[in-house]
């Protein structure tokens, strides 16, 4: 019980966080870890609590929505639920020690994409061409990612959506941002719920505050100042990072 406000706080902050530029699973991920949960518990755990407030963030983007690339929502939302579910079928196929051993590079990918941000996507157009229509392609590859591990898959989508579209209108994918991720966890969640991956205790005190942190989020990213808010995030994620490659060691 001791552990319950810390999940609780833990679960307010990522909801807010994910909202505003994502990474919350930056902070529920460890502290479901360090609750006790074994990794892959905790890692569907922790995206089964921060599921409701994804979806109250994208409550609150609801009459912003708009489809990617020529792509309508729909089709895309229904490819990212496929994805999800079959990336959450993978991770609990695989077994708990080598996904221990893979966590600290999974956290690195998603530290180096929260560090070059979602204009990833405008340099590497610079150099490479990917026609649109691959779009729903790289969808259910990056929602795959996301229904497995999840960190920094919103930034990884905008990247992707920059590169094959030639958009720099970042601010504008947002609100789809969070709709295709919440159905990729929605699937992802549906395999875990499903096959008794849940610890319901933990997660409960963590979805909760998740969903007030969501909202709360969705509102302060009008007001807040990016910049700082992404100096906040790139400097939790590397030092999550860092935690978990120590204890490889």
């Amino acid at each position: 019980m001791t552990t319950f406000p810390l999940l609780a706080a833990a679960g307010l902050l990522a909801g807010s966080m994910n909202a505003i530029a994502g990474g919350g699973s930056f902070v529920t991920f460890p502290a479901m870890v360090f609750a006790g949960l074994p990794p892959v518990i905790a890692n569907a755990s922790s995206t089964v609590a921060l599921f409701p407030g994804t979806i109250a963030s994208s409550f609150a983007y609801r009459r912003e929505m708009a489809g990617i690339g020529g792509f309508g929502l729909p089709m895309l939302a229904a490819i990212s639920f496929i994805a999800g579910l079959a990336g959450a079928m993978l991770l609990l196929a695989t077994p708990e020690r080598l996904f221990d051993s893979v966590i600290p590079f999974l956290l690195l990918l998603a530290s180096l994409t929260f560090a070059l941000g979602a204009r990833a996507g405008l340099m590497l157009r610079r150099v490479i061409r990917i026609r649109r229509g691959a779009l729903p392609v790289v969808q259910f590859v990056i929602s795959a990612y996301g229904g497995y591990f999840g960190g920094a898959v919103g930034l990884m989508m905008m990247a992707a959506w920059s590169l094959l579209t030639a958009s720099d209108d970042l601010k504008s994918m947002t609100p789809a941002r969070l709709l295709l991720t919440s159905a990729a966890n929605g699937g992802a969640v549906l395999w875990f719920i499903a096959a008794g991956a849940v610890r319901w205790p933990e997660t409960l005190a963590m979805l909760i505050a998740s969903v007030i942190g969501g909202y709360l989020g969705a509102r302060l990213t009008r007001v807040l100042p990016p910049r700082i808010v992404r100096r906040f995030v790139v400097g939790l994620t590397a030092t999550v990072t860092l935690v978990f490659f120590l204890r490889l060691i």
